[in-house]
């Protein structure tokens, strides 16, 4: 017969199959194309504009997913 782990293992054991430093990355690159997208084409704003929120909003999230991962 088979258990099944309780959810908060399942979740616990599911995170750390990711190493941090990728998970830091992938933070940072959502939230660079999430801020991209959204002002270029939900705001209309110009290209160069565009990319330099999305490089601004990017390496704050790579910040505070460092930040987070250190706690």
């Amino acid at each position: 017969m088979t258990t099944i782990a309780p959810a908060g293992r399942a979740v616990a054991e599911s995170a750390r199959a990711m190493p941090t430093p990728v998970y830091i990355l992938l933070h940072g690159v959502a939230a660079a194309a999430f801020i991209f997208l959204l002002q270029r084409y939900a705001l209309g704003a110009t290209l160069q504009s565009s990319v330099i929120w999305a490089l601004t909003f990017g390496g704050c999230a790579i910040g505070l997913a460092y930040m987070q991962s250190k706690r």
